[in-house]
This record gives C-alpha cells, sequence and structure tokens, in this order.
C-alpha cells in the first residue's frame, strides 16, 4: 500500500487514494500510523473521493485511533496540495466535501500559501454537542483532574474546547488534554486548546487533538481558539496563530466565518508491508 506523506506546520498526514487501496480499517489504521512500528502520522487522508457536488472531490479524515473526523484545516491544506501536486487543481477554487461539511479551497502557492475558506464558526451547545440546556458555550466552570478551569466550546464543523491562559505550559496540555477530550460535557468528545492572547492581532496555541494527541498544530483548532478569543473581544479579524510548529494566517468576517492560510511541505512515498509482515 503506497502512501504519500506531507506535514503542515509538523501536523503530518499520509494521503492514501482509493483508486489504489480500499479503506483501511481501524486497526490497520492505527497500525500505519503508529509512530515506533508504522509509517508515522497525525492521520489518513482517503481520497480525492466521488463528490455530491458535480467538481467537488470527497474526503474522509482518518484519526490515529482508527476514528473518523470531521474536519482538519491542515489535513485540507495537505489535501488541496496533494491535488495541485498531481495536476487535478491549478489557481482556481477547488471544492472538498468532508463529514464536516463543504469547504473551498485556493492554492496559490503549493508551499506557501495555501487557503481554505474553513466556514462558520457557532458556540451553539446543540450544535457544538455539548451537554446541557441550549446556550452559548463561553466562559462555563467545568472540573477536570482536580481542577477548576474556565472554559469556552466552538465548533465549525468539529468540537472544540478552549481555554484562555496567561501562561501556556505543554505539560499541562498534556496532562489535563486527555482528561477534557472525553470529559462528560462533550458526547462526542473533543479536541482541545490551550491559548494565550498576546496582542490584539496575535493568539499563541498549544493543542490536544482528538483521537491524535498532543500535536505541533492544528488548522481547525486555529479558527476554533481565535473565534472564541475574538468573541470574547480579545482579537480583531486579522489574527496570526502561533503554534509549536510554525504560524498560520486567519481572516474572520462578520459573520463568524474564516479564511485560513498556511504553508504545507511534501515529505514523499512510503509503502506500508502490513500488519503480517514479521
Amino acid at each position: 500500500m503506497e502512501l504519500q506523506k506531507y506535514h503542515a506546520l509538523g501536523n503530518d498526514y499520509l494521503v492514501l487514494d482509493p483508486v489504489t487501496a480500499d479503506c483501511p480499517s481501524p486497526e490497520e489504521i492505527a497500525a500505519i500510523c503508529h509512530r515506533n512500528t508504522g509509517l508515522g502520522s497525525d492521520g489518513i487522508l482517503y481520497g480525492p473521493l466521488p463528490g455530491e457536488e458535480a467538481g467537488a472531490f470527497g474526503l474522509r479524515i482518518l484519526n490515529p485511533d482508527g476514528s473518523e473526523a470531521e474536519k482538519s484545516g491542515n489535513g485540507l491544506r495537505i489535501f488541496a496540495r496533494y491535488l495541485h501536486d498531481r495536476g487535478e487543481v491549478a489557481d482556481e477554487t477547488l471544492v472538498v466535501e468532508t463529514l464536516g461539511g463543504r469547504v473551498e479551497g485556493r492554492v496559490h502557492d503549493p508551499r506557501e500559501a495555501i487557503e481554505i475558506a474553513m466556514g462558520t464558526v457557532t458556540f451553539r451547545s446543540e450544535e457544538i454537542p455539548v451537554t446541557g440546556e441550549p446556550r452559548e458555550v463561553l466562559e462555563e466552570s467545568i472540573d477536570v483532574g482536580g481542577e477548576r478551569l474556565r472554559y469556552s466550546a466552538a465548533s465549525i464543523g468539529n468540537p472544540h474546547c478552549v481555554v484562555l491562559r496567561e501562561e501556556l505550559d505543554p505539560a499541562e496540555v498534556r496532562r489535563l488534554g486527555p482528561l477534557l477530550e472525553g470529559h462528560e460535557n462533550f458526547p462526542y468528545r473533543t479536541n482541545v486548546q490551550f491559548a494565550r492572547v498576546l496582542d490584539r492581532g496575535t493568539l499563541a496555541l498549544e493543542i490536544w487533538e482528538r483521537g491524535a494527541g498532543y500535536t505541533l498544530a492544528s488548522g481547525s483548532s486555529s479558527c476554533a481558539a481565535a473565534a472564541v478569543a475574538r468573541r470574547l473581544g480579545h482579537l480583531d479579524d486579522e489574527i496570526t496563530v502561533r503554534m509549536p510548529g510554525g504560524s498560520l494566517r486567519l481572516h474572520f468576517g462578520a459573520d463568524d466565518s474564516v479564511r485560513m492560510t498556511g504553508p504545507v511541505r511534501r515529505v514523499g512515498s512510503m509503502v506500508w508491508a502490513g500488519t503480517a509482515e514479521a
């Protein structure tokens, strides 16, 4: 099974063409993505698949634990670069259909500037979802790991839990991230971001990704965390999000829609021998 590997700010994905292989089982996905005994990645992009809309590309986003993600900003940028590398798109607008909805993108520069219109952010509990009565989930209390935190929740096609901090500590994210991911408040689990506002145009982020764990960067996490900080009055519409793997540029519209632009790098082709290989 041959897969193509790319990374977006250190958030790495393997792309698998459905023409060459069936979709791997959850057990195979976990084996392929394993950092020590597999090819190593933060997930598999299975596509392009036939889209419902004429000219659209279908995409499935598979997490390393075998679950399926609704949307991934970095994954979508990688997929756009992959389509560009294959000659299926140039600089025109492309449409990708994901479990988390339809998105549009454009490859301005295949290495440095791939833009994705991620959609509109919602803070509504019934849409994220978050348990409890219908409401916007902003600055609520949550008990986790023997601590009481203030958090906000958002969705941009997938769920996010955002905790604002004065300082960021990767060890705290690794400790509390998995507890927040599986907290009873989030019936489908959640992505977790610890965020620090540096100024009105800059946000720093540490990320625990649902189904993948601690990760160097995340596009959807950047959009959700910036949307929360913006809604709380801390950020303007043009934002740079800084993560351990690098930075993304975001532009927000008045309706909480967000466009994300950032780089993608190709790593190379990889062949998986299979679980039966000794």
